[in-house]
């Protein structure tokens, strides 16, 4: 007996849906469901056949129809919302009407038409068919581009797409559309064959198709309607299409809001687009809930309830709400945080922007200021004010809660939310959705993936326009990772976007670079040195003088005898035990372990910093949740309320973990050698706040650990303690210019003055006519150094523009390279996250969970979790690849390959 074979045909065909179920009855095939009929063979086997499919999960399938209806309906939902219909509307060079967002709608649609082809609807079929498998993207493009096979092209009326548009217009916004996976379609993998075979299935692409195409004109009469506006060519526009394109498919694919439906239904449009409005509110995209309840202009105590604004706060509350970029440059300390937030919700009230994201250097700094700006939105928008996503790969938080990944890409959050409050924390479940987030903190990395040839980089870029982007912390960049934030910051201000750039030391040749392009140069040393500071920069509006904060600062700054280990824990012990509390931030960690042996082996490890029960150190070699632990004790260590901040001296010994972000307060540091700016941010954490202090330390006291003999010997070049060039051209200060520079400041002012000589002391050690001063004094040796690391410096800055994502150029001339990963890792992201069996108790007495291995050391990710073993000293040993890496309390130490 052979097979039974029952179709179903949808009912918008002549075929009546009960005439089927009367030859099933007969056949003694019982019906599963619209979509599916069971099939029974003479075997015995069972195989299921569904008809024309977009989406399939778990058995269950979702018609092709449907599926893209849901799609194009997101997208008619975005752009009616404030910020990306101003966006897209600036990018095309005029306002949209409805009749170009209906036949934008439509391009929508069509993302996934390439599913018609037998090959891709195969797929869910039994094996028995014999076609060859398709994927959708490149066989869509063929369909809509060659119009092949023409008779399907026809039926999806191609012919009038064509007509909204030059060729070259509809060309790039179909290669835009048909980019929504992430990357663009490579033209060789257009495939126009596979289409006349419909299987043994009985499936007809060409029956299918003309269905689908007598629905769009009564699902999108607009679009059909004779005359409209052309659809804009400008490359922008193209650029911003696609991620829209793509953050409609993300949404639109979400099972949750738009359950599966298999029989296709001609009424299903007006559906689509109720749900769609719904998910666009329900996940943050739509704002206009929470801007209702600002009924009027905020002020600072909305954002930080009975503070009155210091000034450098209240000069950003002064800024035109028309501001497209604003720069604050003010000391550490003056609040500049509470200064973003309060523009972004000056900037949200009037409708400008719709959404926040604040980028920082590094993870444990976005970790620090989450909970800060947590707690700022519920002060400003009250109950049900959006929740703070935390926008760290590897990490699922939303507001207070955290969640852990299941399997087959479902989240766990740790308060069972409603299927409402689940929807609200989309943009947290993922790290792709991060920036579609209406509040998310996190790294710089996760914005400048918009800005890069990088899978979904339209996706991140498109989602981040509706924002505030604020980035702090601009000057600690190097050259490639400033390059690639210039070509961020200009194709988000260009499509009518708003930033806040932040900082406490950044010179006058930095700034100028970003306020008025890469090309602009510094004004002359003594007219730099004179600029008022602190300021606000405005890109069309000039500069505002901030009026000095009267907590300013005195500094005792001296140069110490040499940066040895021993050298540095003599200094420490001797403040120590005259009853301060002393912070010591060293360059590396290899220095800082060092540091942290010799004040030991010098009998004075009662004086190191205490964390559950024994001595600990402060860098970015912990796990996560120990990283965390540290964060916390040290903020009790050296805090800044007398009823929590222990007495007695105490040292506590880190890296440049310690300069940024946590809230300490320090009565005396020691310090490496390092620039400028990069020092001012480290005597931040001196005298923070007004406290009573110890007898002699009633003016904060700053010791700079310096090489004995200069730093002539690193002009070789050479590398030493953080300062110089490693042989592969890399390093942490490289510009050793700014750290002779910087020597010679201390030797020359005992007493900084913070922050009256903050201008004269960044520009001193970074202004080009100092640098090259120094070369003519210096001779070859250093002039020859700093040609070197300048040459590298332009080399890498011109990589970085290189792999810009070129949104000023047609999209249809758009191919990505091969090198997605090696891209990425320019960014400085961190290096290969080792995931723990579970239990694993770390050495502070808690479990962990991952260790984050520096990306030097190339350890290979492995496929499963580690087990680790405990050696004598209570440290954790494990295997992984080719390495045994150790993690004990003074974090991972060994990464050494195996003999």
């Amino acid at each position: 007996m052979g097979q039974v074979l029952l179709r179903f045909f949808p009912k918008y065909e002549p075929q009546p849906r009960a005439i089927l179920h009367r030859f099933a009855a007969r056949a003694g095939i019982g019906i599963v469901d619209a979509l599916t009929f069971e099939l029974d063979h003479a075997v015995g086997a069972t195989t299921m056949v569904p008809a024309i499919w977009g989406k399939a999960q778990g058995g269950a399938f979702h018609h092709l129809a449907h599926h893209c209806a849901d799609v194009a309906a997101c997208f008619e939902a975005l752009i009616a919302t404030n910020a990306f219909h101003a966006r897209l509307s600036r990018a095309a060079g005029h306002a949209l009407d409805d009749v170009t967002v209906s036949r934008l709608a439509v391009f929508c649609f069509l993302h996934d038409i390439g599913k018609l082809h037998p090959g891709f609807q195969a797929k869910a079929w039994p094996q028995t068919h014999g076609l060859s498998l398709h994927g959708h993207t490149g066989e869509g493009l063929s369909l809509l581009l060659r119009g092949e096979p023409r008779g399907i092209a026809d039926s999806i009326l191609r012919q009038r797409l064509l007509g909204w548009g030059d060729a070259e217009t509809v060309t790039n916004l179909l290669e835009a559309v048909f980019a929504h996976h992430g990357t663009p379609v490579r033209h060789d993998w257009v495939h126009a064959e596979g289409w006349g075979s419909g299987g043994p299935h009985g499936y007809d692409p060409q029956r299918e198709a003309s269905a689908i195409g007598k629905l769009l004109p009564i699902w999108f009469p607009a679009a059909y309607r004779d005359g409209g506006t052309p659809l804009s060519n400008a490359e922008r526009f193209q650029h911003l299409f696609c991620g829209l394109v793509a953050l409609a498919d993300w949404l639109g694919s979400n099972r949750a809001v738009f359950p599966f439906v298999a029989e296709l239904d001609p009424g299903y449009m007006e559906i689509a687009r109720a749900k769609a409005q719904h998910a666009v509110r329900a996940v943050g995209l739509e704002t206009a809930a929470w801007r209702e309840k600002l009924s009027r202009e905020p002020l600072f105590s909305d954002i930080a309830p009975e503070r009155s604004p210091r000034p450098a706060q209240a000069v950003i509350g002064q800024c035109a709400i028309a501001e497209p970029l604003v720069i604050l440059e003010a000391e550490t300390g003056a609040g500049k945080t509470e200064a973003a937030l309060w523009h972004f919700a000056r900037l949200f009230q009037a409708g400008v922007v719709d959404a926040l994201y604040f980028a920082v250097p590094t993870r444990a700094a976005a970790k620090q200021l989450h909970g800060r700006v947590n707690v700022a939105m519920t002060h400003l928008f009250g109950d049900g004010a959006p929740e703070a996503v935390l926008a760290i790969p590897g990490y699922l938080r939303s507001g207070d809660h955290d969640a852990r990944a299941l399997p087959d890409f479902a989240v766990l959050w740790d308060d069972d939310p409603t299927e409402e409050a689940r929807l609200a924390r989309w943009a947290a479940e993922n790290a792709r959705r991060f920036l579609a987030a209406p509040v998310a903190v996190g790294t710089v990395d996760q914005a400048m993936l918009g800005a890069l040839q990088v899978k979904h980089a339209h996706l991140r870029a498109a989602s981040l326009s509706r924002s505030l982007l604020v980035i702090d912390e601009v000057h600690a960049s190097d050259p490639y990772m400033t390059a690639v934030q210039s070509a961020l910051l200009e194709g988000h201000l260009a499509i009518g976007g708003h930033a806040m750039l932040m900082s406490a030391t950044l010179g006058s040749e930095a700034r100028e670079k970003w306020l008025k392009g890469r090309r602009a140069r510094a004004p002359a040393f003594e007219a730099a040195a004179q600029i008022p500071y602190p300021a606000v920069w405005r890109k069309t509006g000039g500069m505002i003088d901030v009026p000095m904060d009267q907590r300013g600062k005195d500094v005792q700054i001296r140069l110490a005898p040499g940066w040895t280990a021993e050298i540095a824990a003599r200094e420490a012990i001797a403040m120590a035990q005259a009853g301060a509390r002393v912070l010591m931030i060293r360059n590396t960690v290899a220095s800082a372990l060092a540091a942290f042996e010799a004040v030991q082996a010098m009998g004075a490890s009662r004086l190191l910093w205490q964390v559950t029960g024994n001595c600990a150190l402060h860098h970015s070699r912990f796990a996560p949740e120990d990283r965390a632990l540290l964060d916390d004790q040290v903020e009790i260590a050296l805090s800044k309320d007398p009823e929590r901040r222990p007495s007695g001296g105490v040292i506590v010994i880190g890296t440049q973990t310690l300069e940024q972000s946590l809230d300490i307060c320090a009565d005396a540091l020691v310090t490496d050698l390092c620039p400028a700016d990069v020092l001012l941010q480290r005597i931040g954490r001196l005298h923070r706040h007004s406290l009573q202090r110890p007898l002699g330390f009633e003016c904060a006291i700053c010791v700079v650990l310096s090489p004995e003999r200069g730093l002539d010997h690193l002009a070789a070049p050479a590398f030493e303690n953080g300062i110089g060039v490693l042989r592969d051209g890399g390093g942490v200060y490289r510009n050793l210019h700014a750290c002779e520079l910087t020597r010679r400041m201390i030797e020359e002012h005992p007493l900084w003055t913070i922050p009256a000589m903050n201008r004269l002391l960044v520009e001193g050690a970074t202004h080009p006519e100092r640098i090259e001063a120094l070369n003519v004094e210096k001779g070859q040796a250093w002039a020859g150094y700093w040609a070197n690391v300048y040459g590298k410096d332009l080399a890498d800055a011109q990589a970085g523009r290189l792999m810009r994502l070129p949104v000023d150029e047609p999209f249809g001339d758009l191919q990505f390279p091969g090198d997605d990963q090696r891209i990425r890792t320019r960014l400085g992201a961190e290096g290969a996250r080792i995931p723990l069996a579970p239990g694993t108790m770390g050495p502070f007495g808690q479990a962990i969970s991952s260790l984050i291995c520096p990306a030097h050391w190339r350890v290979t990710l492995p496929a499963e979790p580690v087990q680790a073993t405990t050696d004598g000293t209570g440290a954790l040993v494990m295997e992984v690849g080719e390495r045994r890496l150790r993690y004990g309390r003074q974090g991972i130490l060994h990464g050494v390959k195996h003999d």
